[in-house]
C-alpha cells in the first residue's frame, strides 16, 4: 500500500521535540515504524516535511539557530534520498497592537508586540494532501498534525474520496497525554488515529552524528 506521510514540522516541534534531548531525530524513520506498527502492507513512498527557515533575529541562538535546521534539513534528505521533501513556508514578524490580557477585556487598553506567525504550511499540506489523492500518488496519507486548520482538508477527502484511507498520528508525548488532549475533529475524519508518540521511540530514531554527504558531512550541532 503506497503511503505518503505528511509532517506539520512546527506543530512537530511543540507537540514533541520541545525541551528535549531528541531533537537530531530521524522523523522519516519515525513515521515509516510507526506505519509498520500500524499495518505492516504500508509502504511509505514519501514524506513531505512541511517548516519555515527560522527568523536569526529573533531565535534564542541567532544565526547558529538557522546553521542547525539548514543541518537538520540536510541530514535528513541525505539519509532518506528520494523520500523526503522539504516544504518550505515563511515566517512573518509584524508589529501587532492586541488588548492587554485582563478580565473584563478592555479593548481600548492595548500593547504593543512583535507578533511571529508561520505562513503558508497549513495551506501547504493541505494542498499536498489533496494533490496526491487526486493524481493518485499514493493508496494511503498519513498526516502528522494536530492542527484544527487541516479538518476541511480532511474533510474533503472524504466526501470527495470515500474509498481513499487516512491515518493521522498526534505529535505529541505519552506524557502529554493530559495536557494535549487529543485533536477529536481531526481524529474523527480519519481512518485511525495514533495518539501520541513513545520516548522510547524518540531515542531509537535519531539520526547519526555525522550524516555522509557528496562533499563535507553533516554534523550534528553540539546544542542540538
Amino acid at each position: 500500500m503506497r503511503t505518503i506521510v505528511y509532517i506539520d514540522g512546527y506543530n512537530f516541534y511543540f507537540g514533541v521535540l520541545k525541551n528535549t534531548a531528541y531533537k537530531w531525530l530521524d522523523v522519516v524513520g519515525l513515521v515509516k515504524h510507526i506505519c509498520h506498527v500500524q499495518n505492516p502492507k504500508m509502504t511509505v513512498v514519501a514524506v513531505k516535511f512541511f517548516t519555515a527557515p527560522v527568523i536569526t533575529r529573533v531565535a534564542t541562538k541567532g544565526d547558529k539557530a538557522l546553521h542547525s535546521q539548514d543541518s537538520y534539513h540536510r541530514a535528513l534528505l541525505h539519509s532518506h534520498p528520494g523520500i523526503v521533501e522539504i516544504i518550505n513556508g515563511y515566517y512573518l514578524m509584524e508589529k501587532g497592537n492586541p488588548p492587554r490580557y485582563k478580565k473584563p477585556i478592555d479593548k481600548q487598553d492595548r500593547v504593543e508586540i512583535w507578533r511571529l506567525e508561520e505562513k503558508q504550511t497549513d495551506v501547504n499540506i493541505a494542498l499536498q494532501l489533496y494533490r496526491d489523492a487526486v493524481l493518485n500518488h499514493c493508496d494511503h496519507a498519513v498526516l502528522v498534525s494536530s492542527d484544527s486548520d487541516l479538518v476541511p482538508a480532511l474533510d474533503f477527502l472524504k466526501k470527495d474520496f470515500p474509498d481513499y484511507p487516512v491515518g493521522l498520528i498526534l505529535p505529541r508525548r505519552e506524557s502529554n497525554k493530559i495536557e494535549r488532549p487529543p485533536n477529536s475533529n481531526l481524529s474523527s475524519l480519519a481512518n485511525w488515529t495514533r495518539s501520541y508518540i513513545l520516548i522510547d521511540e524518540l531515542e531509537k530514531f535519531q539520526l547519526a552524528a555525522k550524516v555522509p554527504t557528496k562533499k563535507k558531512p553533516v554534523i550534528k550541532p553540539d546544542y542540538w
